[in-house]
């Protein structure tokens, strides 16, 4: 659910909901508390004429059951109302009510019922004889009269006076218990909507807060649970991203940092042991050693070749730090497949006889194929694999073979060896950088670690795809496709 969305519902139902629940509330309360006051006073009106006129109904519905009893007796026997005793039975029943009798004959109160709980009416209160109106409100006293004759002619009144603000205690229990019942709905609702916004907001921001906590300590090894499914939800998961994403980098970072000292480990090692071979033959010849002309010309041959080791490492580092930045120096023009791959056999032929390395070339494609590509950087191909092949070959008679064939839209080329070969475990993981098989640091199957990983990145970036095969004990095979040049013709 959006998070507008919760705001809306929020908003309603702050609304909505306490008016139903107090409505609901108030006819549960309002029922209950009239059909006591029916009980109580016997009155038959409806709850909204109760409500609208509660005082003059229950007095009128009180007063005149009274009055009807106080006719029976005045059509009996009128002089019972100068019996005390009488009076004082009739004003106990009364009392109960908030009500209570007074009785005038002529002008002199002959019984006044008041207690000191209920107000009394002074006798000049009192309506007089002339006075048409059988009921009247006197301050906070409803009073109704009735007029009759004493036997001996006398004029005679009753007068039934009920005390308003105390006659309906029910009325009052029902207002408290309205306001109670309010104010228990809002403080329900407050509550229910105290809880939701809680796990809807403040739960997922304090998790958030704790994950932002866990970063700012260094620590990335956590799962931000997203239970929600709102803008702070999506939140949770954008900042879930970001944390995987920057341990992710920093990951990569730590293994740069790893592979880098690595990458100065081997090569400073590949290093020394060419210097190391330099400075004993240059010694050799400062200290007289290299006596002939035969000692001298291979003291001299043996500096050149460890010289050259130098500059191909020196060269294979440079190379990987463009890799690393990105900025390989390409330079892609359309090369015609059978003679450069011919120029290329004929270099590799005369370096591996050095090597006393049998060599063969063999070319299964058309004259006129033709490829895009850079040709220093495709030669690096050829020679980091067959350096490799050199690398490791443990036979007294190593082979490596050159073949070139068309395979459909592209050339396959695939440099095969007879040296120790690859473990099928190691093979998927060849071409990756610092990657080696052997992980001895002897000066014969010394290396930085980069050569293939080199070769990867420059046959990717021609559009092409490499991949080995390798039996150990038998040898490898080095496999790499390149897409062939075709002229696109308009009619």
């Amino acid at each position: 659910m959006k998070l507008k969305t919760k705001l809306v519902i929020a908003f309603m139902t702050v609304i909505l909901v306490p008016v139903l629940l107090i409505s609901f509330f108030m006819c549960i309360v309002s029922h209950f508390q009239m059909n006591r006051i029916r009980e109580t006073y016997n009155i038959e009106a409806d709850i909204g004429e109760i409500v609208a006129n509660s005082s003059i109904q229950i007095f009128t519905a009180l007063s005149g059951q009274i009055q009807e009893a106080i006719q029976v007796q005045l059509d009996r026997d009128p002089d019972q109302f100068e019996d005390v005793d009488f009076l004082r039975t009739e004003n106990g029943k009364l009392m109960g009510k908030y009500s209570y009798l007074i009785v005038r004959k002529n002008d002199e109160i002959l019984f006044d019922g008041h207690s000191g709980k209920i107000p009394g009416l002074r006798a000049e209160d009192l309506p007089s004889y002339e006075d048409p109106s059988s009921m009247m409100l006197s301050g906070r006293q409803m009073v109704r009269g009735q007029y009759f004759k004493f036997s001996d002619g006398g004029e005679g009144s009753v007068f039934i006076v009920t005390a308003i603000n105390e006659m309906i205690p029910e009325m009052r229990s029902l207002a408290m218990e309205m306001v109670i019942s309010m104010i228990l709905v809002l403080v329900i609702t407050a509550a229910i909507l105290t809880t939701w916004i809680y796990r809807s907001l403040l739960r997922p921001i304090g998790r958030l807060k704790e994950a932002t906590r866990k970063i700012a300590e260094g620590n990335l090894d956590f799962t931000l649970d997203v239970q929600e499914n709102d803008e702070i939800g999506q939140l949770c998961t954008d900042f879930e991203g970001m944390r995987q994403r920057l341990k992710e980098t920093v990951e990569e970072r730590m293994q740069f940092d790893t592979e880098n000292k690595e990458l100065i480990s081997n090569i400073s090692h590949d290093l020394k042991t060419p210097i190391t071979a330099i400075k004993g033959y240059v010694e050799g010849i400062m200290d007289g050693v290299a006596d002939t002309p035969e000692k001298m010309d291979r003291y001299i041959r043996t500096i050149y070749n460890k010289a050259n080791d130098m500059d191909r490492l020196i060269d294979e580092l440079t190379f990987y730090s463009k890799i690393d930045a990105n900025k390989i120096p390409y330079t892609f023009n359309k090369i015609n497949v059978t003679e450069y791959f011919l120029d290329c056999a004929e270099e590799l032929e005369v370096d591996l006889a050095a090597d006393d390395i049998e060599f063969g070339y063999f070319n299964y494609c058309d004259e006129d194929v033709t490829v895009i590509a850079d040709a220093e950087q495709l030669k690096r191909v050829v020679n980091n694999i067959v350096s490799n092949s050199v690398k490791y070959m443990d036979k007294s008679k190593g082979k490596v073979n050159l073949r070139i064939k068309d395979v459909g839209d592209f050339i396959q080329v695939e440099i095969e060896d007879n040296g120790k070969g690859i473990a099928q475990r190691d093979l998927p993981n060849i071409f990756e950088r610092f990657y080696r098989t052997d992980s001895s640091r002897n000066s014969s199957k010394g290396g930085s670690g980069i050569g293939l990983s080199i070769v990867r990145k420059i046959i990717e970036d021609h559009g092409g795809r490499i991949w080995a095969t390798s039996k150990e004990g038998v040898g490898t095979v080095m496999y790499f496709v390149l897409r062939k040049y075709q002229e696109v013709r308009y009619e």
